[in-house]
């Protein structure tokens, strides 16, 4: 199986509030609107928010259930400062994890947590490991 692109889904409990954190506050760029719903760029993938008709045949609720979002960020004290102004709580101030990724919490209205990640040049997680297999093979190491 090939995956081309993902997308984390959200039904929010007000999808108005919703939409305006993501598309005024966080500033994501929309690609792609319909009735009901928002698509927005997120990165090098896709964050849909849509209104869950009542009924719903999989019984999605505005909870924000487990889900969580990882953003990654070119500058985390940037953009702790921008959104410190725009009036958003920061669950967790940034900082330097053990696994050496800088992050920062948050949350959207309706309590998705969201993870704000800035990676430093020297971590492991910018390294391009398909170099690291041996010759001809075609399978990742």
């Amino acid at each position: 199986m090939e995956i081309l692109t993902s997308r984390a889904i959200l039904r929010p409990a007000d999808p108005d509030a919703a939409l305006v954190f993501y598309r005024d506050v966080l500033g994501l760029a929309i690609a792609r609107e319909f009735p009901g719903g928002t698509v927005f760029f997120l990165g090098d993938g896709r964050l849909e928010v849509s209104a869950t008709p009542s009924g719903a045949p999989d019984g999605a609720s505005g909870s924000g259930g487990g889900l969580r979002l990882w953003l990654q960020v070119r500058d985390l004290a940037a953009a702790h400062t921008e959104l410190a102004d725009a009036g958003v709580e920061v669950l967790r101030e940034p900082r330097r994890e053990p696994w050496g990724l800088h992050e920062m919490w948050i949350a959207d209205p309706d309590g998705t947590r969201i993870v704000l990640v800035q990676v430093p040049p020297d971590h492991p997680i910018r390294r391009d490991v398909r170099g690291d297999r041996p010759q001809g093979s075609t399978s990742p190491a």
